[in-house]
């Protein structure tokens, strides 16, 4: 009921609505980034399926793939997300086993749906919907492949020139990681995607969530309670699309079996393609 009285709401508003329309194929930044990471309790979290809890302090290399198809009219936009990054370091010490150890490991499939019922002074606001599916590419020796569902429902703010989204959710998440332990969850959700442009062929850009869990179907160790991500890069173009600067990642977790928190700090340098391919751009204004 609350639903559907937000929505009419939304449909009564006497606001000017601009009824644009456009399609863009966003590469948000495909590079490489050369990073020195330090993981605090890492052996609390040995088998826990979150790669960025369990690995190593070492100096690495890592690969991402960050792309959107981004589709707005009126006051509706909608994006739908590729997001990919791995990164592993081997070893292989004289008259030793060879070992490898993953620095990074994530596959993020998303859908978000938002919606501008209030639009004032450069900002959209209104209800969000949201899917994703979170895997890996690989599992690790002591941890399967992680694999979780999410749908996330709340508020949003959007379509800033700086602030690209600032979402408050509700959150269920089916977590079929462990064949014979899924899990249903329910959790609160904040996150945020930021870009500033500094000057010219500069730019200040933010993404992360923060997540809290409220209840679970049943118990599971690795399971988290919180879960803190947050993403902090500068990109300066040296020629055509093409990017470098430096960046910095860190993630904070609590799982339900473990005493102390597990964190993982990354701090690097990007290089990096970013750019934008208009597919529909088309324009009218119409007065409600």
């Amino acid at each position: 009921m609350k639903k559907s009285s937000l929505l009419l709401l939304c449909a009564l508003l006497p606001t000017t609505s601009f009824a644009d329309e456009s399609l863009t194929l966003s590469i948000r930044r495909i590079g490489l980034e050369l990073s020195k990471t330090q993981v605090r309790h890492a052996d609390q979290y040995q088998d826990s399926p979150i790669s960025a809890l369990n690995a190593d302090n070492q100096d690495f290399i890592k690969g991402v793939f960050d792309t959107a198809l981004e589709y707005k009219h009126g006051r509706l936009q909608w994006d739908n997300s590729l997001f990919m990054e791995y990164g592993e370091t081997t070893l292989k010490p004289y008259d030793e086993p060879e070992t490898v150890s993953e620095n990074a490991d994530d596959i993020l499939l998303s859908s978000n749906l938002e919606y501008g019922c209030w639009e004032t002074s450069g900002f959209k606001f209104g209800p969000t919907v949201r899917a994703a599916y979170d895997t890996e590419f690989v599992a690790s020796d002591d941890a399967p492949r992680q694999n979780v569902v999410r749908a996330n429902a709340g508020l949003s703010l959007f379509d800033n020139a700086v602030i690209k989204s600032l979402y408050l959710t509700g959150v269920y998440e089916y977590d079929f990681t462990y064949s014979d332990e899924q899990v249903s969850k329910l959790a609160a959700e904040l996150g945020w995607r930021l870009e500033y442009e500094v000057r010219d062929g500069v730019k200040f850009s933010s993404n992360g969530y923060y997540r809290e869990y409220l209840s679970y179907s049943q118990y599971v160790p690795t399971d988290l309670e919180r879960d803190l991500s947050a993403v902090i890069r500068m990109d300066t173009n040296l020629w055509g699309d093409m990017t470098m600067g430096p960046y910095a990642q860190y993630r904070r977790a609590k799982a339900r079996g473990a005493d102390v928190y597990a964190s993982n700090f990354i701090i690097g340098i990007s290089f990096n393609y970013i750019t934008k391919f208009g597919l529909i751009d088309n324009k009218s204004t119409t007065a409600e």
